[in-house]
């Protein structure tokens, strides 16, 4: 007999249209408006345009980014308790921020910290996208663990790529690293990311 271990989770949902073509022109109105935002990208060499460090209050600024923070709440909340969480009350959104990622753009890898549920929403994907790529959380402890055959079933694999599609909403444990691999494609890819906590 063989057991699983250990699982780490990945939750997939797909958002409406009418939803996405809001989020779609509120993401570009703030990068056209936000010079904080195009000062730090530009500063920290991101290859478009974040408000990740000018702007902690989009749901409040702009009502469709306010009506996906519903609809997050409610998506995070399936994914704890899917995921058996122990809490008291139901996550509770951290931080919002938007992104207009720019051709072969891309976001090495990282976590993030101090909080619970982290996830990014598509909203456009231009053909030749940069793909999202998990990594295993144990790789560091392999040691000499051999490294795994290209047909092995993804749950075995050292690394997880999803290709972004628009309506794709993805959450994870904020401590599962991923990057943003770069893409081969000339348009602009808008994505909004999240935490819990």
């Amino acid at each position: 007999m063989i057991r699983s271990l250990f699982v780490t989770k990945l939750y997939e949902a797909i958002i409406a249209d009418d939803l996405l073509n809001d989020l779609a022109y509120s993401i570009r109105s703030l990068a056209e408006d936000d010079k904080a935002g195009q000062r730090w990208s530009s500063e920290h060499r991101y290859a478009g345009y974040t408000s990740y460090a000018s702007l902690n209050d989009l749901p409040r600024r702009d009502p469709a980014i306010g009506d996906l923070a519903k609809l997050l709440t409610k998506h995070a909340s399936e994914f704890a308790k899917d995921c058996a969480f122990d809490l008291v009350r139901k996550p509770k959104l951290d931080s919002l921020w938007v992104n207009l990622l720019r051709g072969s753009g891309h976001h090495s890898a990282h976590i993030h910290p101090h909080s619970v549920i982290s996830g990014t929403l598509y909203v456009e994907v231009p053909k030749g996208s940069g793909a999202i790529r998990f990594e295993d959380p144990r790789l560091p402890l392999m040691m000499v663990a051999p490294t795994r055959r290209p047909d092995a079933p993804e749950d075995l694999q050292s690394f997880v790529t999803v290709q972004p599609r628009p309506g794709l909403l993805l959450l994870w444990e904020s401590w599962l690293r991923h990057e943003v691999l770069p893409g081969s494609g000339r348009g602009e890819r808008l994505s909004i990311s999240f935490n819990f906590a």
